[in-house]
């Protein structure tokens, strides 16, 4: 149990200490993050989730959000900004006190991109899992930045998208 405790100690220094090293613009970023992952986790539990779909944007076919994301491509600047979303979702994400999975973090960053005025596609994929089920995985692309949930697997198979 000391043990434990000593372990547990150590790597909260220890993330303290690289938070030191953050600048303030990505202190922001990553309690936007975090709070948004929490905000995120807690609609997944409450709310229905075509609901939330509709919220973020509506389901659309691939090949309709492929054309819809060509006709507005991000500016570079634009895309140093979805890198970055990219970066403190992630992180915020192995850092909260809760499972941040794909999902949570596909709308997250979805939101905070949306926010800026960036456009971007959630995507939603699932592959063959145990009898009986599927598994499920969701990414955010912003252009052709890779935001969130990346690497895909070559197991999943693109289902839907929200734009």
């Amino acid at each position: 149990m000391k043990t434990q405790v000593r372990k547990n100690w150590r790597r909260l220094r220890h993330r303290m200490r690289r938070l030191g090293q953050v600048g303030v613009r990505d202190h922001r970023l990553l309690v936007e993050a975090a709070v948004g992952l929490a905000a995120a986790r807690l609609a997944i539990l409450t709310v229905p989730f075509p609901r939330i779909a509709r919220e973020l944007g509506g389901f659309m076919a691939p090949h309709h959000a492929a054309d819809k994301a060509s006709l507005s491509p991000p500016t570079s600047q634009e895309m140093e900004i979805a890198r970055k979303i990219g970066w403190a979702v992630t992180v915020a994400a192995r850092n909260v006190p809760f499972k941040a999975v794909c999902l949570p973090q596909a709308m997250t960053a979805h939101q905070m991109l949306r926010k800026r005025g960036i456009f971007s596609v959630m995507h939603f994929g699932t592959a063959p899992g145990t009898a009986l089920s599927l598994e499920a995985h969701a990414w955010l692309n912003a252009g052709e930045i890779e935001v969130t949930g990346y690497p895909i697997g070559p197991e999943f198979t693109e289902i839907a998208c929200i734009a």
